[in-house]
């Protein structure tokens, strides 16, 4: 997995004073299997020829670096797009449940279970049970599939059930509430496919191992492009921050590249209304990590906002709590308001329509100060196919001829 460094999680899945286990102990016989098996199973050379297959010939990787010529010289800087909103399914997702319904198939596992948000880590799972013929359970909070009602339909077509989270405030939180619920009453046949480095250890470092290829491939491109393979900067959106730990994988360690952040404000980070997490948040216990979450007092989850799905995300990674906390990532936060305006301006001025995810990294980039020689690379989540709706809502006018 990860090569040891401070940055890197322990045997026992820490990173620093995050991470860990916090299971109850009906689904400590799933974890513990998972645990004792996954590492081995990944290093055997036919799982790594049959993942690296699949990631080229299915997924369509590598994915391309894109200099941003236009927003580079209105900026004044040098700009990358990291286009994993390339890849089949239209986001990163796809690289993470490739590798999971591998294991899952190893481990002799026959239904799969998936939380999702934004709906693109449960098209992805979808896709991959198709592919492998494993029936496919998704489960996705009420609110999330009216706004993200495109990808439910897709979900549908590949072949999978996908359940209504109706508790709480219907969104991610609740969703994979209801994933660990069926998770426990059906140990046996049932691997969960987690979308995000959260839950509990191996989890984190799992999903951050799979889409570590995001970076192992942008150290190549950059060596070609700019002949150094280290950008001055990468920066990735952030809720549970999957697309973010596999941006930065590869440079964890080297602390010369700078680590961006960019958190969902919502209508403002004190407002009410907001997902910034690690500014609002404190450490606490959430779905089987203990991490940085926005609580009370008395640990009840508060409920977050965002206009997009995917951060709307009471808690954040620990592997991200841990390079917050160490001061090794800087964190930025983007109103929702900012988001979809630097939605609009990327599409009209790169043609490239963004994932209100990736919008949100977008938004900070004016506010970074950034030098005529930095290079920067933005790892470009999603396509956002899937929000023209919310886009369409909040900005009517725009969407048709100036």
């Amino acid at each position: 997995m990860n090569s040891k460094g401070k940055y890197a999680a322990t045997d026992e899945g820490y990173y620093g004073e995050f991470g860990g286990a916090f299971i109850p102990e009906m689904l400590y016989a799933n974890v513990d299997n998972l645990k004792r098996n996954y590492q081995q199973i990944i290093e055997e050379t036919d799982f790594q020829l049959e993942l690296k297959s699949l990631l080229r010939d299915y997924v369509g990787r590598p994915t391309p670096l894109y200099f941003a010529k236009r927003l580079s010289n209105e900026l004044n800087t040098k700009i990358y797009f990291k286009r994993e909103d390339l890849c089949h399914t239209g986001a990163h997702k796809i690289n993470n449940t490739i590798g999971q319904i591998l294991l899952a198939q190893r481990l002799g596992k026959k239904r799969i279970i998936a939380e999702t948000g934004a709906g693109q880590h449960g098209v992805a799972t979808a896709t991959v049970c198709a592919l492998m013929g494993l029936k496919c359970i998704v489960y996705m909070g009420e609110i999330d599939i009216a706004r993200q009602a495109p990808n439910v339909q897709r979900m549908k077509m590949l072949g999978a059930e996908v359940r209504p989270a109706l508790s709480g405030s219907k969104t991610l939180k609740d969703a994979t509430n209801e994933a660990i619920r069926d998770w426990i009453n059906n140990p046996n046949d049932t691997h969960y496919i987690i979308g995000s480095v959260v839950g509990p250890h191996p989890y984190p470092d799992m999903v951050a191992y799979f889409q570590a290829v995001i970076s192992e491939e942008m150290k190549v491109q950059l060596k070609a492009k700019t002949g150094s393979e280290n950008p001055n900067y990468i920066v990735a959106c952030v809720g549970g921050g999957s697309n973010a730990a596999g941006a930065f994988y590869h440079y964890l360690e080297n602390e010369e590249v700078k680590l961006v952040l960019v958190e969902a404000a919502g209508e403002g980070i004190n407002s009410g209304k907001s997902a910034a997490t690690s500014i609002l948040g404190s450490q606490g216990v959430i779905h089987g990590s203990m991490t940085l979450l926005m609580q009370d007092k008395y640990g009840q989850i508060i409920e977050p906002h965002s206009i997009s799905a995917g951060l709307d995300y009471p808690g954040i990674g620990p592997m991200h709590a841990h390079l917050i906390k160490s001061k090794r990532a800087e964190v930025y936060a983007a109103t929702d308001q900012e988001a979809i305006e630097a939605a609009f301006h990327i599409t009209k001025t790169e043609g490239i329509i963004p994932a209100l995810e990736t919008a949100h990294a977008l938004a900070i980039l004016p506010k970074m100060n950034l030098l005529p020689s930095d290079v920067t690379v933005i790892n470009l989540s999603g396509r956002g196919d899937k929000d023209l709706n919310n886009y369409l809502e909040y900005q009517p006018e725009r969407m048709h001829d100036e």
